[in-house]
C-alpha cells in the first residue's frame, strides 16, 4: 500500500510541475518594432521609435528608421517597449507546491553547503514560470534556502526546456543566512531575551568558523598544500577572489551592520538581500559601495516607531544616499509581482526612471550583466517587452510581446487559460 501512495504521489507531482508552452525557436529573421514608445532605461525615452532585432540582438534603436528588406514589422503604435524585467533574489523554479515535498527543491539538510548550485534544480516546466513571464519579467535570480551557508545563486531565462538552456549565468554570488541580531521574544520563539541573544552568538560563531575554515582552505590551497580535496571550500576559493560576491539576506540595521565588517575582515564583496533597515544605514552602505537587492517593497511596518511607509520609501532613501537598489519579492509566486513594486517605489520617491532601473539596469549590474541586458542599447539581447501602458502600473500594465535574444516567446500561461475557460461558462 505504501508503495501505491509513493507511486501516486509521484504522478501527482509530476502533473503539477508541468507546462505545455512550447519554448521559442531561434530567431532566424529580422524583426522590426516600428512606432512605439522606447523606454531604454539608459538613455532616456524614444517617441515613435523604433527598434530592429537581429540574431538575437539589438541591432538598431532610433526615431524613422527603415525596416531592412525582409524583415517581419511589428506595428506597435500607442505601445510601451521596455528590456526584459530581471527579478533578483527568488526561488522560482525550485518550488512548485509547499504541501508537496516531492515539488520543493529549495534547499539542501545542512547549514554549510556553498557548493549548491541553484542551476541544476531549476524545473524549467513549472506552471508559475509562465505567469511570471505575463508579467514581464524574462530573468530571475534564484537561489537555494537554508541557514547560514546556503549555496550558490544562477541567473536564468524563462524560456527553456531544461536548466542548462536556462541558465545565462551560474555562480553569481554565495547566499548566506546572516545570524539574527535581534533578541526580541516572539510565538515562534518565546525564550528569554538572554537565552535568543546566546543562541545568536553562537550562530554568529558558527558563520566566523566556516568562514575561517574556508580562508585557510583557500590558502593552502594557494600554496600547493591542499591534498584532500573538499568540494564545500573549493566553492569559497572565488569569493576571496573577489570574483564571486556574498549575497547577505539581513535586514535589521544590527545584521547589515556585521554584514559590512565581516566584508572588510575577510576581503569579500557584499549584496545585501532583504534590506528591510537598509534606509537606516544608507551612507554606511554607499560608502562601502555594497549594493541592496530590497525585498520588501510592499512591507509593513514592523515595530511601533516606524512611519506606515517606512517600507514604501526605503527604495528612494537608497537612491539618494548613492546606493545601487533593485527590487525583489523573496518566494517564487510573488516574484510576478515585483514589477508593481517598483511602481510602488514610484510612488514614494524614486522617479519613473530611477523606479524602472530597479528592475531592469540595476538589477544587471548587481549580477555583473549589464553588458548584455537591463537596457535596449545597440549590441546588447534582444530581450524585450511590449505593454499596452506603462508596465509599473496595475491598472494599464498589459504584456502584448515578449522577446528573449530575439526568440519570440509563447505568453499563453495557466491563469489565462483558466480565465478563458471560466470566462466562456459565465457569460452565457
Amino acid at each position: 500500500m505504501k508503495a501505491k501512495l509513493t507511486v501516486l504521489a509521484l504522478l501527482v507531482s509530476s502533473a503539477v510541475m508541468a507546462n505545455d508552452i512550447v519554448p521559442a525557436t531561434k530567431q532566424s529573421g529580422a524583426v522590426f518594432l516600428n512606432d512605439a514608445t522606447l523606454h531604454t532605461v539608459s538613455n532616456g525615452v524614444i517617441e515613435k521609435g523604433d527598434l530592429l532585432l537581429v540574431d538575437g540582438k539589438i541591432a538598431a534603436i532610433g526615431a524613422d528608421l527603415s525596416a531592412p528588406a525582409g524583415a517581419t514589422v511589428v506595428e506597435l503604435a500607442g505601445k510601451h517597449v521596455y528590456p526584459g524585467l530581471i527579478a533578483l533574489g527568488n526561488q522560482l523554479g525550485l518550488l512548485e507546491i509547499e504541501a508537496v515535498r516531492a515539488t520543493d527543491d529549495t534547499r539542501e539538510v545542512t547549514e554549510t553547503n556553498p557548493d549548491v548550485r541553484a542551476q541544476i534544480a531549476y524545473n524549467a516546466d513549472s506552471e508559475v514560470i509562465p505567469v511570471t513571464r505575463a508579467n514581464g519579467i524574462s530573468y530571475s535570480l534564484v537561489y537555494p534556502g537554508g541557514s547560514l551557508l546556503m549555496g550558490q545563486s544562477s541567473l536564468m531565462q524563462l524560456d527553456a526546456w531544461n536548466w542548462q538552456d536556462a541558465t545565462v549565468k551560474a555562480g553569481v554570488g554565495l547566499h548566506v543566512r546572516w545570524p539574527s541580531a535581534s533578541t526580541l521574544s516572539s510565538p515562534w520563539n518565546p525564550q528569554k531575551p538572554e537565552d535568543v541573544a546566546k543562541e545568536n552568538a553562537k550562530a554568529e560563531q558558527a558563520l566566523r568558523d566556516y568562514l575561517d575554515q574556508a580562508k585557510a582552505y583557500a590558502d593552502a590551497k594557494a600554496g600547493g598544500l591542499v591534498r584532500n580535496v573538499d568540494s564545500r571550500w573549493e566553492a569559497m576559493i572565488p569569493v576571496f577572489k573577489g570574483e564571486r560576491p556574498v549575497y547577505a539576506h539581513a535586514d535589521d540595521a544590527r545584521q547589515i551592520k556585521m554584514a559590512l565588517q565581516y566584508a572588510k575582515e575577510y576581503g569579500f564583496k557584499l549584496v545585501i538581500v532583504g534590506g528591510s533597515d537598509a534606509g537606516d544605514v544608507a551612507n554606511e552602505l554607499a560608502l562601502a559601495k555594497v549594493p541592496v537587492i530590497f525585498t520588501h517593497p510592499f512591507g509593513v511596518p514592523e515595530r511601533d516607531d516606524e512611519p506606515v511607509d517606512y517600507a514604501y520609501s526605503t527604495p528612494a532613501k537608497l537612491q539618494a544616499a548613492g546606493v545601487l537598489v533593485a527590487l525583489s519579492l523573496d518566494g517564487y509566486w510573488d516574484t510576478r509581482n515585483v514589477v508593481f513594486g517598483a511602481g510602488q517605489a514610484q510612488a514614494f520617491g524614486l522617479t519613473a526612471e530611477q523606479a524602472l532601473a530597479t528592475v531592469t539596469l540595476n538589477a544587471a549590474k548587481i549580477v555583473g550583466m549589464d553588458k548584455q541586458l537591463g537596457s535596449l542599447e545597440v549590441g546588447k539581447a534582444a530581450s524585450v517587452i511590449v505593454s499596452d501602458g506603462d508596465v509599473l502600473d496595475y491598472g494599464s500594465s498589459k504584456i502584448r510581446y515578449m522577446w528573449i535574444d530575439g526568440r519570440a516567446v509563447d505568453l499563453n500561461n495557466r491563469n489565462k487559460q483558466l480565465h478563458d475557460k471560466y470566462q466562456q461558462r459565465y457569460s452565457r
